[in-house]
């Protein structure tokens, strides 16, 4: 049985994951055909979630979920940044990338 929370910007119900790295990520609660994220609930009840790879792609016991971050839309709305203030967001990616 799926818990489901509310998301703290929309407040829509969202069903958190733990990660292969032992991260926690909000996917959206109903499988997604177009999603990126595949979904399981292991032997403890706990529900995982991994990127399927062309290695190890979806297995037959996951289904495909969309990451709520991608369609939560309070981030959507997000308010542009006071000025002086700089995003770091395009140096983290640039940064993750040649890791």
């Amino acid at each position: 049985m799926k818990r489901l929370l509310p998301c703290r910007d929309c407040r829509q119900p969202v069903l958190w994951t733990i990660t292969e790295a032992g991260k926690r990520l909000p996917v959206n609660p109903d499988p997604d055909p177009a999603g990126n994220t595949a979904v399981r609930c292991d032997g403890t009840g706990a529900w995982r979630s991994r990127r399927p790879t062309d290695e190890l792609p979806l297995m037959a016991w996951e289904r495909l979920h969309k990451p709520h971050i991608a369609t939560c839309p309070t981030r959507a709305q997000q308010l542009p940044l006071p000025v002086g203030v700089t995003s770091l967001a395009a140096h983290r990616r640039k940064r993750r990338q040649t890791r």
